[in-house]
């Protein structure tokens, strides 16, 4: 089971990583921009951005670790079930994000 100590460890690795608040929840941030945030909806989970293509492939695949819910139709993120995911997945998924939100003088 991945807990969201593990997470903030895995993310830390990445350049200028906070683990911060986002909508009122723990969170992960670049330059004071969100990538991932940790739900506590019933239905739990991590919320990770990512592409519309990731995300359909992901939800496609038919892993359990991966869902969405109606709230986050049409938007680039998943939701990642923690008791569920391959660590070394969560760890490329949580770098994928981080580019999407790092300034370009942290990806080149």
């Amino acid at each position: 089971m991945t807990t969201w100590e593990d997470v903030v460890r895995l993310a830390s690795a990445l350049p200028e990583v906070e683990a911060s608040t986002w909508y009122r929840t723990p969170a992960l941030k670049v330059a004071g921009k969100g990538f991932a945030r940790l739900r506590t909806e019933a239905e739990g989970g991590l919320v990770v951005l990512c592409g519309l293509d990731e995300k359909a492939a992901l939800l496609d695949s038919g892993d359990a670790a991966f869902f969405t819910t109606a709230h986050y139709d049409g938007y680039g993120s998943i939701i990642v079930d923690l008791d569920r995911v391959n660590v070394d997945q969560l760890r490329e998924l949580l770098e994928e994000a981080w580019r999407l939100k790092a300034p370009r003088r942290l990806t080149t």
